[in-house]
């Protein structure tokens, strides 16, 4: 079997990028109004990037398998669902811890929260999905619409703030129109070290799951051709 030396050279290019990031948000200046709890802005921000870029990744790969077929497409689909859903809830804890002494409560059913929280429900169903169809062909097929679908979940997230006001503030990054960072300079290069880490950190997550997926693959294959080949000697 061939030496796989890419993955741990990205798990130690991830480490180091996450430990520079660590260090830029511990050392950047206390904001005037909220002190210390601005830290959580370089770790609930780049965590809703990366689900973000995670649910994205899980509608491209899908669309790829559907025009293509190939089982790997639908590796990293799946995959990806796992990530974004795992950096969803990071980016709801770290909202929520936020919230709290900012809003005075935990949680309220704000817009941009609201279709945060929906899309657990969206992501969530399309793992259970995958986990209720046996026939690998069709669950790919099933599960690449599904994930197609729920790309949408990422532009009605970002705008909600902007389209339904409430007591969520508006992007601080504004990407659409003219770009502009509605925050002291040095927590923008603060915050881009940690998007960088963070999306070195799903590259790796994704390559490392997928490998994992492919493993299990292989394995329930070996299985169904022992359970084959175990009826036909039977017969015999």
């Amino acid at each position: 079997m061939k030496r796989d030396r890419v993955t741990p050279l990205l798990g130690a290019a991830t480490l180091l990028a996450l430990l520079t990031a660590v260090v830029l948000g511990l050392r950047a200046p206390l904001d005037v109004n909220q002190g210390s709890l601005v830290r959580l802005f370089f770790v609930h921000v780049p965590s809703a990037w990366l689900s973000y870029l995670a649910y994205g990744g899980t509608g491209l790969f899908g669309l790829l398998y559907l025009v293509t077929r190939q089982r790997r497409w639908d590796r990293l689909a799946m995959s990806s669902g796992e990530i974004g859903l795992l950096f969803t809830v990071v980016t709801i804890v770290g909202g929520m811890l936020w919230a709290k002494p900012t809003w005075g409560v935990y949680w309220v059913w704000d817009a941009r929260l609201t279709t945060t929280a929906l899309s657990l429900v969206v992501y969530g169903g399309y793992l259970l999905i995958r986990s209720l169809i046996d026939d690998p062909e069709r669950r790919a097929r099933v599960s690449a619409v599904v994930g197609l679908v729920g790309t949408l979940y990422v532009p009605v997230n970002y705008m909600a703030v902007e389209w339904w006001r409430g007591v969520h503030q508006t992007q601080t990054l504004k990407l659409l129109g003219k770009i502009r960072f509605d925050a002291a300079p040095i927590y923008g290069w603060v915050l881009l070290a940690a998007v960088t880490a963070f999306t070195l950190l799903y590259v790796y997550l994704l390559r490392v799951r997928a490998i994992l997926a492919a493993r299990e693959e292989a394995r329930e294959e070996r299985e169904l051709m022992a359970d084959l080949t175990g009826m036909e000697v039977a017969r015999g």
